[in-house]
């Protein structure tokens, strides 16, 4: 086998160069991000575990139209009453659902195959790993904890879908699921990489755990920062992840798309990161690639323009869900610059929100406003529906080889190419923005209505002030009749 071209070391690319304690001026340091590409090893890799991809795709590809007529049957259908909607005609949903049971039928499938044999061998072709499980001498499957979190989105979901959820019930519902996370440590350690480094060794206590005495019970108990800190971080993170996925999910296949390349740039990661044995997760975060994958490939012919089916919040919020589950898991082992690089992947849904926040600050409208300015919209008028989710295709595609080359090159360039690239976006996107808000502007003080955005009327112009104080005389009409004259004698 070919020696490796790239070295892996677990250092945070935020950190400096050399030691903090080692005297002398900072040099440039050879990359020491992922790499260790070997693309032979990583395809056989990706051979061992297709049948994942094989399996959600199937599954969901075949469930889709069974869910259609389940949703027409009951009713759940999206109708076009609002003028931001494209399509002409009633649409089914629970296309989430039919994506559902894939990401399932996937992983449910790498926990049988081992057990099934077929000429001598299991369905799955594992990897060689210093962490494998305990009983079976294999590497670890994906923890329950990831199952429970997926059915409390999906439910969550499906029950807005159906009968509508206010949105504090959501936002506890995806914090439930975030809790499932973090009760298996999923995306915990991603504090470690941004604590340790500097306010554990700032302190000379890089594991950041505390002995806390309680008077009352007379007895200590261990506080753990970075647990602590990883979980809040976890909460944030499904929240955004979940309704960023949600907002961008506005055209025909868009949201579907977008997401099965990033999760195409997530699997070269994990790949990578098996090559080099990098951790327990390796094997599941390939599984969980593999199954978004092939149940977003097995969706996107139903769900492309025109649609015949849609995800609904059941499927937008768990796609967002299942994304940011292998984007924290990239942590795992402290590499907080594999957390970014996966961000930066998925930044079409981020990137989306953030401006979807910053214009309705801007026009001093509610955050929760819905508009018909997010990127699709924009991109839409210009090149119609299937044009602009081609185009949001590329650019996600453009995202994930920004993404996948943080983990292989030099992380400074990247950084800097990754900020250009996002800096771009927004500052446009804010201009077409404001754009459209200043002849908006213009429109209402033209007609006379409310001036600017303060919603304040014009005022009305002053009559004009007579240039003489004094009393105009009085005309014929208006001057009092002059007393009769005396009589004669």
């Amino acid at each position: 086998m070919n020696e490796p071209l790239f070295e892996l070391t677990p250092r945070d690319p935020f950190a400096p160069s050399i030691p903090l304690d080692t005297p002398g001026p900072m040099q440039e340091q050879p990359n020491e991000g992922l790499a260790a590409f070997d693309p032979q090893t990583a395809l056989d890799i990706f051979h061992g575990y297709i049948g994942v991809l094989v399996i959600a795709f199937l599954v969901t590809l075949l469930a889709t139209p069974l869910m259609r007529k389940i949703a027409i049957s009951q009713g759940v259908i999206d109708r076009p009453n609002d003028p931001r909607k494209i399509h002409k005609r009633p649409v089914a949903y629970l296309g989430g659902v039919a994506v559902f049971l894939g990401l399932m039928a996937g992983i449910l499938f790498s926990y049988l195959a081992p057990e099934i044999g077929i000429f001598g061998g299991g369905l799955i072709d594992h990897h060689e790993t210093q962490y494998p499980n305990r009983a079976t001498g294999l590497p670890q499957v994906v923890p329950y904890s990831v199952l429970l979190g997926m059915t409390i989105i999906m439910l969550l979901g499906l029950i807005d879908d159906v009968v509508g959820v206010i949105p504090r019930l959501k936002i506890a519902g995806m914090l439930v699921a975030a809790a499932a996370l973090a009760l298996d440590d999923v995306g915990v350690q991603v504090a470690r990489g941004l604590l340790a480094p500097t306010l554990g060794r700032l302190i000379g206590n890089e594991q950041l755990t505390f002995e806390i005495m309680l008077p009352l019970l007379n007895q200590a108990v261990t506080f753990d920062l970075i647990y602590w800190t990883g979980t809040a971080v976890i909460a944030v993170f499904v929240l955004g992840a979940c309704n960023a996925s949600n907002l961008i999910d506005g055209l025909d296949g868009l949201l579907t798309g977008v997401t099965g390349v990033a999760a195409f740039g997530l699997l070269i990661v994990a790949l990578s990161l098996a090559v080099l044995d990098d951790g327990p997760r390796d094997a599941q975060r390939i599984v969980l690639c593999m199954a978004l994958l092939g149940a977003c490939l097995g969706f996107l012919p139903h769900n492309f323009n025109p649609a015949t089916i849609f995800l609904g919040d059941c499927g937008s919020l768990l796609m967002g869900f299942v994304t940011i589950t292998i984007i924290l898991s990239l942590g795992d082992t402290g590499k907080t610059q594999l957390v970014v690089a996966g961000l930066v992947i998925y930044s079409i849904p981020i990137i989306d929100t953030v401006l979807a926040i910053v214009r309705r600050k801007l026009a001093r409208k509610s955050i929760s406003e819905a508009d018909d300015q997010h990127l699709h919209h924009m991109l839409k008028r210009s090149l119609g529906v299937k044009g602009a989710a081609l185009s949001l295709y590329g650019i996600g595609a453009l995202f994930a080889i920004v993404g996948v080359a943080m983990t292989i090159s030099r992380a400074r360039i990247t950084y800097f190419l990754a900020i250009v690239f996002v800096s771009y976006i927004i500052v446009v996107a804010i201009k077409i923005a404001r754009r459209q808000q200043w002849e908006e502007q213009a429109s209402r003080v033209k007609a006379g209505a409310p001036n600017g955005l303060t919603g304040r009327m014009r005022p009305e112009p002053r009559a004009a002030k007579p240039l003489s104080r004094r009393p105009a005389p009085a005309t014929e009409a208006a001057r009092p009749p002059s007393s009769p004259p005396p009589a004669s004698g």
